[in-house]
């Protein structure tokens, strides 16, 4: 990669210094101005194809302009299809429809109505809160530690993360947040901790209108939930009049193995949040997955000028339809889970455990470097070297990989080789160490 002189980088960004909010935060990562993206690669004004291992934050899934999606969607402009529908009956969200009950519910036996709430994830999030509150008269909502759900005021209710809690200017409250699968150790069962706390009426926690909950956490650090963990809060949800919300934002549509990240542990939620990869193509779309027992909706008494984006519809079905037909999809993606996973054990099998271990589920893993100073010197060297790919957790300690689910082994593993070698330029004395040591 050619190193551009401060003098011209400054130059080169000058427009977006000059206008831009400082709230922009990945340019901040990966300081170049790109220019166009095809499959597994992002390419720089300047030429420099970059690995792409961030891929949206997984809105991206099937890869950076999938031909099939892009055909799709070029043959729909071409035709003069309608561009924005609000949420007036269209050809584009009725194939869109059509197609997501024969290829996703229909086989998995998931009576979910479909709401459209707005393009993001926080839309989504919003709705489904609202609903749980709407139909069980509750305020109360039962959120985990580590958990990400958007920045919106009620998502940001349900959000974990300090930083992010900060920039409200206002208190957030009408939720109780508790121990994540794992946050206080193997040895504590945090599900029976939330059964006590609902159990005791002096626990002073209110019986809660929802229990909202990732089975991966993406943000929070590549936290994975047990599926013995999952089913009991599922069961406690229930046991006390509760909804399961399962937010599937970034652990859905294939990341985790199945097209819903719930589906291993035999989960049925009463509300599913989808947005990122549901378009296929980058597209602002999200979902509300309600059971149809649960739609309790008075017409347009929750809305948004944009649920109705029908160039999303038109690269949703045709995601559908050449992805997800064929079990073999699935099963290829999981083949590649299971490589990035031996990838990852391999390379933090150099550095004691204390300095690095794998986390993470399908193909949304990643090495926990324990300190964010490290993992940001990481991801910086891993960017000079032709591979884009961020941080999670709460110290941003996690070198979060989400490659796309149709990368091909020669590519994934080019990109994990550099992540290798990214991890023993900063860590090169601590692999010499834990090299002496094994021999």
């Amino acid at each position: 990669m050619i190193v551009q002189s401060a003098p011209d980088r400054e130059e080169e960004f000058a427009i977006f210094n000059h206008l831009e909010s400082e709230v922009r935060s990945y340019a901040r990562s990966f300081p170049v101005v790109f220019a166009k993206a095809k499959g597994t690669h992002l390419f720089a004004r300047d030429g420099t194809a970059y690995i792409d291992f961030l891929m949206g934050c997984s809105s991206l899934n099937y890869g950076h302009n999938p031909p099939e999606l892009k055909s799709a969607l070029a043959d729909y402009i071409e035709r003069d299809g309608i561009t924005h529908g609000l949420d007036l009956y269209n050809e584009a969200k009725e194939s869109f429809l059509r197609e997501f009950r024969e290829t996703i519910l229909g086989p998995r036996q998931l009576d979910y109505v479909v709401q459209f709430p707005g393009p993001t994830g926080s839309n989504a999030v919003e709705a489904a809160l609202k609903l749980a509150r709407k139909i069980t008269g509750r305020p109360n909502v039962i959120a985990f530690t580590n958990g990400f759900h958007g920045v919106s005021l009620g998502a940001l209710s349900c959000t974990g993360n300090r930083h992010h809690r900060a920039a409200a200017g206002q208190l957030l409250g009408a939720v109780t947040r508790l121990p994540y699968d794992g946050y206080l150790g193997s040895a504590a069962d945090t599900a029976d901790y939330l059964d006590h706390l609902l159990s005791d009426p002096s626990s002073g926690v209110d019986a809660p209108a929802a229990v909202i909950v990732e089975t991966v956490q993406g943000e929070g650090g590549l936290n994975v939930a047990g599926t013995a963990w999952l089913r009991k809060v599922a069961a406690i949800a229930h046991r006390y009049g509760a909804l399961l919300i399962v937010d599937d934002i970034q652990a859905g549509v294939g990341r985790t193995d199945g097209f819903f990240s719930f589906e291993a542990a035999g989960l049925r939620p009463d509300i599913v949040t989808m947005a990122k990869s549901i378009s296929g193509y980058g597209l602002p779309m999200a979902l509300v997955l309600i059971d149809r027992q649960l739609d309790k909706w008075e017409p347009g008494e929750h809305n948004g000028t944009f649920r109705g984006n029908c160039h999303a519809f038109v690269t949703a079905r045709a995601a559908l339809e050449h992805f997800w037909r064929k079990d073999s999809f699935a099963a290829a993606v999981a083949e590649k889970g299971d490589l990035l996973k031996s990838r990852l054990d391999q390379i933090t099998r150099k550095y004691n455990p204390g300095q690095a271990s794998a986390k993470g589920r399908g193909m949304m893993r990643g090495i926990d470097l324990k300190s964010g100073e490290i993992a940001g010197q990481v991801i910086s060297t891993a960017f000079q070297n032709g591979l884009i790919v961020e941080t999670a957790g709460p110290k941003d300690e996690v070198v979060k990989c989400l490659p796309p689910l149709v990368i091909g082994e020669d590519q994934l593993s080019q990109g994990l080789d550099i992540l290798e070698h990214a991890i023993e330029s900063v860590l090169g004395s601590t692999v010499n160490i834990a090299r002496t040591r094994k021999s």
